[in-house]
């Protein structure tokens, strides 16, 4: 079945979503990262979708044009939390399938710790559990997350990215795949403030989202990290199964990069399905 554009609307904003499979189908919501939308989800949908899930990939807060607040605080990660909340009230799923990738992996580990009622399994790529990034910050990460630093900068930030010249060389050397598109989608300088405000508010907040820790998830779940990953290193991703207290499996992709979903679609939507066939 292909793909529907369709929306949604919480919190008096208007989110975009790629609806894809039978309508009847278990219900799993994919989340996107930075600088990233719901196209970075294209080639991990239709195995999943031939499978007979119904897969909804919103375009997230900061980046439907129809749901970019100006304030900061707007973007704390209990609001990216309620967003999530309100699809599956939408689409009319009391429980979901869930996954995420980079920052769209950080809100999934919120989701499933903080209201476990509502995901029936979770599989997050590349991001590890909050905690365990935090707690790996002297392990080598603090380095490895220098950018976030640099993206509490006013204005600066926007402008770099949103330049056609600036822009595109700082997404090539982050291997970012479709720069091309991805650059001209942060030109649009409320993308690309909307974008940044995911960091600013968790450096307000000091990582912990919104001010509590996240908890130990309790639904099943499958990690899947790379170990080309120049963002998030092995600490924090060998660490993350202390904070699952559940059906737990870590996947290590060798020689892959940051990009999963571009890189190994196929590869990521089987472990998706296995993690999903693993619950009756």
């Amino acid at each position: 079945m292909g793909e529907r554009l369709t929306g949604y609307t919480h919190d008096g904003l208007r989110f975009d979503v790629r609806d894809a499979g039978p309508l009847d189908g278990p219900t799993l919501v994919a989340l996107h990262g930075f600088p990233q939308t719901s196209a970075s989800w294209h080639a991990v949908t239709p195995p999943l979708t031939a499978a007979g899930l119904r897969v909804l990939a919103p375009d997230q807060r900061g980046y439907s044009p129809g749901a970019r607040p100006r304030e900061v605080s707007a973007y704390a990660l209990p609001a990216l939390v309620d967003d999530v909340l309100a699809l599956a009230d939408a689409a009319g799923a009391e429980r979901v399938d869930l996954l995420g990738h980079d920052w769209g992996g950080a809100v999934a580990w919120a989701v499933a710790a903080r209201h476990p009622e509502r995901v029936r399994t979770l599989t997050v790529v590349s991001t590890p559990h909050p905690a365990a990034l935090v707690a790996a910050l002297p392990h080598g990460q603090a380095l490895r997350s220098w950018y976030m630093a640099a993206f509490q900068l006013p204005w600066l930030p926007e402008r770099v990215l949103g330049g056609p010249r600036s822009g595109r060389r700082l997404l090539e050397a982050m291997s970012t795949p479709r720069p091309d598109e991805v650059q001209a989608f942060l030109a649009d300088r409320g993308a690309a403030r909307g974008a940044l405000a995911w960091y600013r508010a968790a450096f307000r907040s000091g990582l912990r989202g919104g001010g509590e820790p996240i908890g130990v998830v309790r639904v099943p779940t499958t990690y899947v990290w790379s170990d080309a990953d120049p963002a998030l290193g092995r600490w924090a991703a060998e660490h993350t199964g202390e904070r699952v207290d559940a059906d737990y499996r870590f996947v290590v992709l060798e020689g892959v990069s940051h990009w999963v979903p571009e890189e190994r679609p196929a590869e990521l939507a089987a472990l998706v399905l296995d993690r999903v066939r693993r619950v009756p």
